[in-house]
């Protein structure tokens, strides 16, 4: 069976897919999910910030088997395509039998805002004294939009939204669809939830912008060598990770700066009343995407037809 997007996304809803991740969150923490390290190839089709690159990722997890195959490609945007496409195989973990291949590319934009919507209900609640009003965005693009919605369904009070881009346009027009206010990044990062989601290769969020006790929910810059915060926002906040050895491996915030992960999402959903959360210091929540967080989705799309 092939599912295309448009049959994902006639099925997949954050309704469903938010408590659906926060489980897989808890699961993967708790040691319930057999997940090997990303494997990446460079396309080696460019010499500059077009070369592309191939990743697979496996995962097995409850009564299913998957991999999804997904492929970045930052010069796509000059090409008006997607930057990322993906496909993903689900299997019958008893006996290995297909289920479906779908496509992923829809379901990598929802499970990453699903990700970003549940490790905020799990830490805001613990971190802010009261709640959080403004939500800062600096990017565009799809996680942008994306992250709006699925934040909705979690945080109710949201009402001031801020939008900063390098491409003015861009965030004029996701402004004026959103009900939002397109400014320049110093607003945007002084709102109390700041979501950092561009491709840039360098900070685009600096410390000494945000408020003393901001959540940052950094989910752009994919790659060790890459990076979205400087070092004074890294090390001035106690980082949360989606999952520490894949956020250690992978995210370019941590390594570059030497910032250490002192806490994994998944165990402060699973137990709140033992989480450190602090309240007089910022908060990082960084992820950079798991096989996990796509099965979950492809499973529930599966269920769903």
């Amino acid at each position: 069976m092939y599912v295309s997007e448009q049959e994902v996304r006639a099925v997949l809803t954050y309704e469903a897919l938010i408590p659906a991740i926060r489980q897989a969150l808890i699961d993967y923490s708790a040691g319930r999910v057999n997940q090997p390290p990303r494997m990446i190839l460079r396309a080696g089709n460019a010499d500059d910030h077009r070369n592309g690159w191939f990743g697979v990722m496996p995962v097995v997890v409850g009564d299913v088997m998957g991999v999804k195959t997904v492929t970045f490609y930052a010069g796509n945007d000059e090409l008006g395509l997607h930057t990322h496409m993906a496909i993903i195989e689900l299997l019958k973990r008893s006996t290995g039998e297909p289920l479906a291949v779908m496509d992923g590319r829809l379901i990598t934009e929802m499970r990453t805002a699903a990700v970003s919507a549940a490790a905020f209900s799990g830490i805001a609640p613990l971190h802010f004294e009261s709640a959080p009003v403004s939500f800062g965005i600096i990017g565009s693009g799809v996680q942008a939009r994306a992250h709006i919605e699925a934040l909705k369904h979690v945080w109710p009070g949201m009402r001031d939204i801020r939008i900063s881009s390098r491409n003015a346009a861009n965030a004029a027009r996701l402004a004026d669809e959103m009900n939002a206010r397109a400014v320049a990044a110093h607003e945007a990062a002084a709102a109390d939830v700041v979501l950092t989601a561009t491709t840039s290769p360098v900070p685009v969020l600096k410390g000494r912008w945000l408020q003393p006790n901001a959540l940052v929910l950094a989910v752009g810059a994919s790659g060790s060598s890459v990076r979205e915060l400087d070092d004074e926002a890294m090390l001035s906040s106690y980082i949360v990770a989606e999952g520490k050895t894949c956020v250690e491996r992978e995210s370019g915030d941590v390594i570059l700066s030497g910032a250490k992960v002192q806490a994994e999402i998944g165990d402060v959903l699973s137990s709140p009343s033992a989480a450190k959360i602090p309240r007089d210091r910022r908060i990082i929540f960084k992820s950079v995407g798991m096989a996990i967080e796509d099965v979950t989705a492809a499973r529930l799309v599966w269920q769903s037809l």
